[in-house]
This record gives structure tokens, C-alpha cells and sequence, in this order.
């Protein structure tokens, strides 16, 4: 999980200049990293396109992840 970690560290300043955070909700057995929005990203209606994006950059960086679902 650390590397995980680190790679949406490199993404958050991204989604704070839009008011917004992600956290790691769970990791499942299969490697589908389980992500949670928090403040304006769950309200967002850019969200599956930033879920998209991060999704490519941590499967490059994890390649142990097979799939990024967020809420």
C-alpha cells in the first residue's frame, strides 16, 4: 500500500485546488483498488474521468492493481 500511497500523493494536489481528496477505501483479494471521494469530488460531475486518470497512473506505477473503482 505504500506505493499506492505515494502515487495519489502525486495526484491529490490536483484534486485540492478543486476542493477535493481521495482515500483507499480496500484492495481486493483480485487487486481492485477501492477508492473513496472526499470533499468536492464526490459531488463532482467530472469524477469518472478523474477516476479514469488515476486509474492509468496507478495501474503504471502498481501494476499488481488490475482495476480502480471510486465512490
Amino acid at each position: 500500500m505504500p506505493r499506492i500511497e505515494a502515487v495519489l500523493d502525486t495526484l491529490r494536489p490536483y484534486l485540492a485546488t478543486d476542493g477535493g481528496n481521495v482515500r483507499v477505501a480496500n484492495i481486493t483479494p483480485d487487486g481492485v483498488l477501492q477508492l473513496q471521494w472526499e470533499g468536492a469530488c464526490g459531488a463532482c460531475p467530472m469524477s469518472p474521468m478523474t477516476r479514469a486518470g488515476l486509474e492509468d497512473t496507478v495501474k503504471k506505477a502498481v501494476p499488481e492493481i488490475t482495476a480502480v473503482e471510486a465512490r
